[in-house]
């Protein structure tokens, strides 16, 4: 039989098999199609995705910049710490391996598995960080067991380092991992998920100059992601390096002489405006924030009623008490509401109505005069001057020594303090101004309220003679090439007018507190070198009878008074004020003026030494 005939007998049969025919050769053109889009369109791409799977992008963490004193003593460094972090894409089985690392770091499982949820946050690419600042037979447990552990990595990370740990914390202010917010604000778009930034402090108001530039190493790893080996590193960029005006023997001295004590001290220069020392205690150590603090440390700070994240000396808000004697004093005179020679017969109190006002000193200092007055507080002197001054004119003065407003420190968040007027009072209660509230104000009780820094502005212009200066604490950011970045230059507010002779009586009759007989500042003196200064002794709560002695022994610690001093020296040339609050103290002559005092010894080179104040009076 011919074939041929056979095929052309079925016509139906030769068009199926071409059909056929044609549709293998299709699929095959579309298979050879695919395998060249593969191997040539798409080959760099699938090259990367390749490298995907074995290349890891690890983040090297830059160092913040390093913190110095005014003369190059570092004050603030890091150090390098091991941490622990994980892959998730390399992890098969995760209970299994945050159960074996819990064991190796002896670390609570649910601890791993709490910052293992947390990483979720994270691009998948990037490591999550399960355990900082390990210790060294951590990491060798680690290490040691590294093969059972897939995707673990251990990196070295700088961490901010204090040298003197708890010293100026208040200033340095600490650390903090960003927040979502802080994310999605644009003010962070060079920062990334988990990364800590300055959250009080220095570490904040410079946080741009203080961070450094990351780099990131590139690393060949095998299928269960470990390290082969590492093919290119970007080192980092350490942050910048800041100068301040502290001096580290000063803010020494001050943190020591607080000692336990809630309070604060600031040291000041008095023509320039530099802090010198600027303390608050109780204080807190930096460096729990820098690791990543638990969560008992910090219900613990919160909880501490004695406030030791506070910045004392920036928001802690004080009646003045008798240091406020020196406002008084320089406002009755320029008003002539008062001379040197103005006397007046201390009684022990005076009588305005039905209530008696008294005099620190029970049966009265006797006859009185300005210089007297300062030397011993006298109370009563400064109520009836004050009655013939004058609220407005007493405000006014305060106003214009730096009370009542904010200063403009250039670290930010200081309080401004309250400087009483009619129209405060007017606004705030409703209510006349009364003749026994400017008996109070004229003694620094009552409204009036203060901060340290306040205080210790207020003594510098008065040492300096009427020039008031901004506060500040910065004094460069330089680059490691040494390029200045920033630099901060004296900043005068503006001039106090004072009659030169009212100017030169106030500081006579300041240097006479400390280095006469009978003088409330006798535990402040120094032989090498005259101090000016005045004590104040702060009611906390009002006594419940005028007659009423207290038994100091026998009041609750809360309820004890604020001890205070200022002062500057030396008395004939001042180049350094101090203010120094001591909370629940008792007495300024007692508590605050020896701080003040080491303060000093400090700044002028002196040997520490202890005055007993036996010409001194224990209590103002």
């Amino acid at each position: 039989m011919n074939v041929k005939s056979q095929w052309s007998e079925k016509p139906d049969l030769t068009k199926r098999f071409l059909f056929l025919f044609l549709a293998a050769v299709a699929i095959m053109l579309l298979l050879l199609l695919r395998l060249w889009y593969l191997q040539v369109i798409s080959a760099e791409r699938f090259q990367q995705l390749s490298e995907k799977n074995r290349i890891r992008y690890i983040p090297i963490s830059a160092p913040r910049g390093p913190v110095y004193d005014r003369d190059g003593h570092l004050l603030v460094d890091n150090r390098p710490s091991f941490s622990v972090s994980v892959m998730r894409q390399d992890v098969s089985d995760r209970d299994e391996l945050l159960e074996r690392l819990s064991e190796y770091l002896e670390i609570p499982a649910e601890d791993l598995f709490h910052r293992w949820e947390a990483g979720q946050k994270f691009p998948y690419y990037r490591p999550v960080p399960l355990a900082e600042d390990i210790s060294r037979e951590q990491l060798e447990r680690v290490q040691e067991n590294s093969v059972d552990l897939p995707g673990v990595l251990i990196d070295v990370q700088p961490l901010r380092s204090y040298p003197f740990e708890d010293v100026a914390a208040h200033v340095f202010g600490y650390l903090g991992e960003i927040t979502e917010e802080q994310l999605r604000s644009g003010d962070y778009r060079d920062y990334r998920s988990g990364e800590y930034v300055g959250k009080s402090g220095l570490e904040k108001k410079l946080e741009s100059y203080l961070k450094g530039k990351d780099g990131q190493r590139l690393l060949e790893v095998d299928v269960r992601g470990k390290e082969l080996r590492v093919l290119r590193v970007q080192e980092p960029e350490p942050g910048n390096r800041v100068f301040l005006t502290l001096r580290e023997d000063v803010q020494l001295a001050a943190e020591k002489a607080l000692g336990e004590q809630a309070g604060a001290a600031v040291a000041i220069d008095v023509d320039t405006g530099e802090i010198l020392a600027m303390a608050s205690r109780p204080s807190f150590n930096p460096a729990m924030f820098a690791r990543g603090i638990s969560g008992a440390e910090w219900i613990s700070l919160l909880q501490d009623s004695r406030h030791p994240l506070q910045n004392k000396a920036l928001t802690g808000q004080y009646p003045p008490a008798s240091t406020f004697k020196i406002v008084t004093a320089l406002a009755a005179l320029r008003a002539g509401a008062a001379t040197a020679a103005t006397r007046v017969d201390c009684n022990g109190r005076i009588t305005l109505g039905r209530r008696d006002f008294r005099c620190w000193k029970r049966y009265g200092h006797g006859p009185t005069d300005l210089k007297k007055a300062m030397r011993e507080s006298c109370d009563v002197w400064f109520y009836r001057v004050g009655l013939e001054l004058g609220i407005d004119k007493l405000s006014e003065m305060a106003l214009e020594l730096g009370f009542g407003n904010a200063l403009g420190f250039d670290l930010g968040g200081e309080k401004s303090g309250l400087v009483p007027t009619r129209g405060w009072k007017r606004a705030r209660f409703n209510a006349p101004w009364y003749h026994g509230e400017t008996v109070n104000t004229s003694i620094g009780q009552g409204f009036v309220l203060a901060t340290p820094l306040q205080l210790a502005t207020m003594t510098a212009t008065v040492a300096n003679g009427g020039t008031l200066l901004r506060p500040r604490i910065i004094k460069k950011v330089e680059s490691w090439d040494g390029k200045i970045l920033l630099e901060s230059e004296p900043e005068v507010l503006h001039t106090v007018e004072f009659e030169a002779n009212d100017l030169e009586i106030v500081q006579n009759s300041l240097e006479a507190v400390v280095n006469e007989p009978h003088g409330t500042g006798w535990a402040a003196r120094l032989d090498q070198v005259k101090v000016a200064g005045k004590t104040g002794t702060a009611q906390v709560i009002r006594r419940r009878a005028d007659d009423e002695e207290p038994d100091e022994d026998g009041i609750p610690y809360r309820f004890r008074d604020h001890a205070l001093f200022v002062a500057y020296a030396p008395a004939e040339d001042p180049r350094i004020a101090v203010a120094v609050i001591v909370e629940h103290g008792e007495h300024g002559s007692t508590t605050a003026a020896p701080v003040a005092r080491s303060i000093l010894q400090a700044y002028f080179g002196l040997p520490e030494d202890r005055v007993s104040p036996v010409n001194g009076y224990p209590g103002d």
